[in-house]
């Protein structure tokens, strides 16, 4: 596999047409870079992971028994919602990852080379999907030990694998242009405490009906109850209506003004 070497030694040797050419092989050096830095510091993790399988244990078995969801197992019911909240959690230290390569000069050392530009910011997008699926693996791990079944059969499950790899990716370039344009550590990582905290006001913990007319419009009306509907109903193996629709449009919406924005602040930002 190529290294950074690798790549400083075709610096004033290749053309940009040939450059292209390592287009795929430059982003593997840059995943792989960046993972160095996930199992470095494991801690990162730990803490993804550790935070959302607590909440699902604390609403499983201290409050599942006052919350009415109309379903014979509340961690079936909730899963859905902590995988999210699990995803954010985690883009933030992409987005962490991101402003330190920025301080430290290391997008300047990089642009230098004769690699893609974007490489750099595809090798932390890369790794936050990489760290997120292991993430998500070791909480549905917890649920089945939980008590968490699925009748979902392969289909389903692949949807839901695309749906969660699309609202991370979605996410991811969110905390891209965070990573970007922030002035501080604190706000690089500061746009993911709304993410984390959206899903509350969603069908993730509780159905809808159960809320107060304005604060019932907006949780019907926002990505989150969509996009857990959509995963909640594709687990149970029951048909799935139009909300895979509205959770597919805001996922592939938000991805694709989002990756417009980043790539606009890290051209700005050189």
């Amino acid at each position: 596999m190529a290294t950074i070497q690798n790549i400083e030694t075709r610096q004033g040797t290749y053309s940009g047409t040939k450059v292209q050419n390592h287009f795929f092989s430059d982003i593997s050096v840059m995943l792989g870079r960046s993972m160095r830095h996930i199992f470095r510091s494991v801690d990162t993790i730990f803490t993804v992971t550790i935070t959302p399988i607590a909440m699902m244990l604390l609403f499983v078995y201290v409050f599942g028994g006052a919350i009415q969801t109309g379903t014979g197992n509340y961690v079936d019911y909730l899963l859905p919602g902590i995988l999210l909240i699990a995803i954010a959690s985690a883009v933030a230290y992409t987005a962490y990852r991101l402003f330190n390569d920025v301080q430290k000069g290391i997008i300047e050392r990089f642009r230098s080379m004769p690699i893609a530009s974007s490489t750099l910011l595809w090798g932390h997008v890369l790794t936050s999907l990489v760290s997120n699926a292991i993430s998500l693996a070791v909480i549905i791990l917890v649920a089945l030990i939980m008590g968490f079944r699925s009748s979902a059969g392969i289909l389903p499950w692949l949807a839901v694998v695309g749906i969660l790899t699309l609202f991370t990716l979605a996410l991811t370039w969110v905390a891209v242009i965070a990573g970007l344009a922030a002035k501080t550590m604190e706000g690089a990582t500061a746009f993911s405490y709304p993410l984390i905290f959206l899903p509350f006001i969603s069908s993730a913990f509780v159905p809808t009906k159960s809320m107060p007319f304005i604060v019932r419009v907006f949780a019907e009306n926002q990505p989150v109850t969509a996009i857990v509907n959509s995963i909640r109903a594709l687990l149970a193996g029951q048909p799935v209506s139009n909300d895979i629709w509205v959770a597919l449009a805001w996922c592939v919406g938000i991805l694709v003004v989002a990756y417009i924005f980043a790539m606009r602040a890290y051209q700005k930002r050189m």
